[in-house]
């Protein structure tokens, strides 16, 4: 536990690709990259979260200090290259630790997965504060080509990138596909994030686009399944309570200085996600998160499931559902839907789950939207769903 940590507060581009470079090869200290766009509010939070030796910025170099008389918090270990702060949206932020071996051996997988060849060259147009922005600088690099970086998701210029592959969110793939983009002009095209509607995957796919659907966390150094089956050295298993549970080499090494939230995510070898998943065939069928399971008079219903009912219907554009408070009911499932050309009723979205589903997962209310919220990882605010 010798290296040194430094928070580095820099938006996307060659300095913070050098930092990287350097974390990873072990000439410069371990990073956790930070927006600089945050609320001060939010930065100093995951800052104090963090506790690193330096906070590195455009305008330089610093100590930390919480102001409140605190040091800055323990080395890393030796093998400990980037961290990934989570949001912190409930609770205390966490911060994932990231292993040299485990990022690299992640970005090869995905390289050998998708069948990238000699000098293509990725685009990174995500967050680079967020696993999935970072691990498309980590391919660059195992590739040994350099990444084009895009501050912005613009489509005009992700049209006219030259790059050969790329990583989006559902929202963006979607306005891609609204802006007519030949698609066939990705070599590869990995989508995660959230879980995609499924006319998105199929409609990609329809105009020439290779699209992979990506599933992973911070915590397995970003997407470790890809279109249901596992990368290499990665395992997969459900376990008794339903949960998704994941082990190989990807593995994150803890949360930095909360060992009691590492241990409870831990067993064995095995990294026990929030995540409910069955498998099908041998391929992995995630079933939506354990904490968004809604209890509604008396029964558990599994938002994602139904959620990915309601997304197949073609009035669908796209679709989360969440639980609201209801006196009589306990919680009320309640779908938030941005429709298509012709939008459904409730009475439609109803009948549609009792198709699939018990009677009780249909929806009791709907609301149309022009837009889901997103958090800047592009996963739906459920949060703010959920409030209304």
């Amino acid at each position: 536990m010798s290296r040194s940590l430094h928070a580095v507060i820099l938006p996307p581009g060659p300095s913070l690709f050098r930092r990287l470079e350097a974390a990873l090869d072990g000439t410069g200290p371990a990073i956790c990259p930070l927006s600089p766009e945050l609320p001060a509010p939010a930065l100093t939070r995951l800052l104090d979260a963090l506790r690193p030796a330096w906070v590195e910025t455009a305008d330089g170099k610093r100590r930390y200090d919480c102001g409140t008389g605190c040091a800055p918090g323990p080395a890393v270990a030796d093998d400990t290259a980037v961290l990934i702060a989570t949001s912190g949206s409930t609770g205390a932020p966490k911060v994932v630790e990231l292993a040299a071996t485990a990022l690299r051996h992640s970005a090869s997988a995905t390289l050998s997965r998708i069948g990238a060849e000699p000098g293509d060259r990725w685009l990174c147009c995500l967050p680079t504060s967020h696993i999935a922005g970072v691990q498309v600088l980590i391919r660059s690099l195992v590739a040994g080509t350099d990444p084009v970086i895009h501050p912005r998701f613009d489509v005009s210029e992700v049209a006219g990138s030259g790059a050969a592959h790329i990583s989006v969110v559902p929202t963006q793939l979607r306005r891609l596909i609204d802006a007519d983009v030949d698609l066939r002009g990705f070599r590869s095209i990995l989508l995660g994030g959230a879980a995609p509607p499924p006319d998105l995957v199929a409609t990609a796919r329809s105009r020439g686009g290779r699209v992979f659907t990506t599933y992973g966390m911070s915590e397995t150094c970003g997407g470790c399944v890809y279109d249901g089956v596992p990368l290499d050295g990665v395992s997969v298993e459900i376990g008794a309570d339903g949960r998704i549970r994941l082990a190989g080499p990807v593995l994150f090494g803890g949360y930095r200085l909360r060992p009691e939230l590492t241990a409870a995510v831990r067993d064995g070898a095995w990294f026990v996600t929030q995540d409910l998943g069955v498998l099908e065939d041998g391929r992995l069928r995630v079933r939506g998160r354990a904490d968004d399971v809604i209890v509604t008079g008396g029964e558990k219903v599994v938002a994602g499931e139904v959620a990915a009912v309601l997304a197949r219907h073609p009035g669908v554009r796209d679709v989360a559902v969440v639980g609201r408070d209801d006196p009589e009911w306990g919680q009320r499932v309640t779908a938030v839907v941005v429709p298509g050309d012709d939008p459904p009723d409730l009475e439609e979205l109803r009948a549609r789950v009792r198709t699939e589903l018990p009677a009780y997962a249909a929806p009791r209310r709907l609301e149309l939207v022009e837009e889901l919220p997103l958090l800047p990882s592009g996963k739906p605010d459920l949060e703010r769903l959920r409030r209304g």
